[in-house]
């Protein structure tokens, strides 16, 4: 059952920083609250409370909230209104809406709350009696609305006139209620009490392992048998199957036994949920099997791809730099201590939180010469893994491993320097070649460098004339 705590109210008081002394507002409402305590010492100031839909049976330690104003106690145990006039003078709303009020001669107790406004008090077995109404209007003049219906003038003056007639009739109901609730009472007594002697002789009868023994003196399973059936679980998950079986029948006659609507009874309702509660995480716990490792090497020694985390990765061939790089796409705000890289010749292995990722490289590697580091921008972890020395030809651009071994090197080295490759040159063509005369440009004389030819001019031209003054042309 809910009990009102400084850290249930904390967690309710986010809009106000956690901060509960200058708390206005709070809602507390299905909590299963049993008791209304605390609340005058640690939130004086609150103006609004909610305590909507829990098991409160009585109106109390509320006395110093002077400026609460509004409370709501619907769907509660509350059988009686009280402790509401000396402390909360200025409450102006009280919704008290299907609880089990019987006694409204209780609600002249609010006639100190002079700024009471709204009341609601229907789905109460008072809102059932005759004159009702009438009583709580004449009773509480501060009025103005009644269950959401407001009071007329000439409804009040009505009311004012029958008030002794209508008092006399409310004081009678109010007596045949509370006999029939002092018997609801005892019945409800007496059925508890059977429940609980029929829970003590299963208990008697009983053993530990669930089976019935009607003789005291007889003999007790003995710990060898007990043990088998610790290593049978089919056994156990045939008791687990009639447990949870019996336990659904329980329920179904539970649900299905006609009842009063009492306190207790939705008392008994409560409890009996929070039982069934339990049982079921009883069974969940017992269904709880360890989960077996991921195998990651299997019987014949082969390594296995395993992605436990669900990660993107790539995985490429650099034949530039002779290397193998996986890019694991890990989350980018995760801690690099939660990841753990471990290089084989054949496969690489990363622990992603305890899950494995694993893959089977398509070459071996070099696992001492292997590096890890994260990408700054995307948070990646890259691996870089350099391949095992490789022999490259010249006519294939693929590249063929070789076994780095001290004997196979040395022999691989003997047989070079033993056959040394010569290229074939024409013998016509062995003398070097004129680089002088490589690009042959014919010689072009500017313009100005060369000399114009001189026209010597016939003097069997009849046009020319000698001229001695004129000097001659160079």
């Amino acid at each position: 059952m809910g009990r009102i705590t400084e850290d249930l109210i904390r967690r309710n008081a986010e809009h106000n920083d956690c901060i509960i002394f200058s708390l206005e507002e709070l809602s507390l409402h299905q909590q299963e609250i049993e008791r209304l305590e605390h609340i005058d010492k640690w939130c004086r100031d609150l103006k609004i409370l909610y305590l909507q839909n829990n098991l409160i049976g009585k109106i109390e330690n509320v006395s110093k909230l002077k400026k609460l104003e509004y409370l709501n106690l619907a769907l509660n145990n509350i059988e009686k209104i009280e402790n509401l006039e000396a402390g909360c003078e200025g409450l102006t709303k009280l919704d008290l809406t299907v609880n089990f009020i019987g006694e409204l001669s209780s609600v002249k107790t609010l006639q100190h709350n002079i700024h009471l406004k709204e009341l609601f008090l229907m789905g109460n077995p008072c809102a059932d009696f005759d004159g009702y109404r009438q009583f709580v209007v004449a009773t509480l003049q501060q009025l103005k609305w009644l269950d959401g219906k407001e009071i007329e003038r000439s409804e009040r003056i009505q009311a004012l006139q029958d008030f002794p007639v209508v008092e006399q009739q409310i004081r009678e109901q109010e007596k045949a209620y509370c006999l029939k609730r002092a018997k609801d009472k005892e019945e409800t007594q007496r059925k508890l009490q059977e429940e609980e002697n029929e829970g003590e002789k299963e208990g008697r009868h009983t053993g530990f392992d669930g089976r019935w023994y009607t003789d005291i003196g007889a003999t007790l399973p003995s710990s060898e048998e007990s043990k088998d059936d610790v290593q049978a679980p089919e056994t156990q998950e045939g008791e687990c199957k009639k447990k949870k079986l019996d336990n659904g029948e329980d329920d179904l006659e539970f649900w299905n036994k006609p009842s009063l609507y009492t306190p207790e009874s939705r008392l008994e309702t409560l409890r009996h949920m929070e039982k069934q509660r339990k049982d079921q995480e009883k069974l969940s716990e017992k269904k709880k099997k360890v989960k077996p490792p991921r195998v990651l090497i299997s019987e014949s020694g082969r390594a296995l791809n395993v992605n436990e985390p669900k990660l993107d990765f790539s995985l490429r061939d650099d034949e530039k730099r002779n290397q193998i790089v996986l890019d694991l796409a890990v989350y980018r705000y995760m801690d690099t201590s939660l990841i753990d890289v471990d290089v084989q010749p054949t496969y690489v292995r990363v622990m992603v939180k305890g899950k494995p990722f694993q893959l089977v490289l398509p070459a071996e590697v070099k696992p001492d010469s292997s590096s890890a580091r994260r990408a700054q921008t995307t948070g990646h972890l890259v691996v870089y893994m350099p391949k095992v020395g490789e022999v490259i030809t010249g006519c294939q651009g693929t590249s063929k491993p070789v076994k780095s071994t001290p004997d196979s090197s040395r022999e691989q080295t003997d047989k070079r320097s033993q056959q040394m490759e010569r290229l074939e040159v024409d013998p016509s063509k062995r003398a070097f070649p004129d680089v002088a005369n490589i690009v042959q440009e014919k010689k072009h004389t500017p313009r100005r460098v060369q000399a114009e030819p001189k026209i010597i001019p016939s003097e069997e031209d009849p046009d020319f004339e000698d001229n001695p003054e004129v000097p001659p042309l160079i």
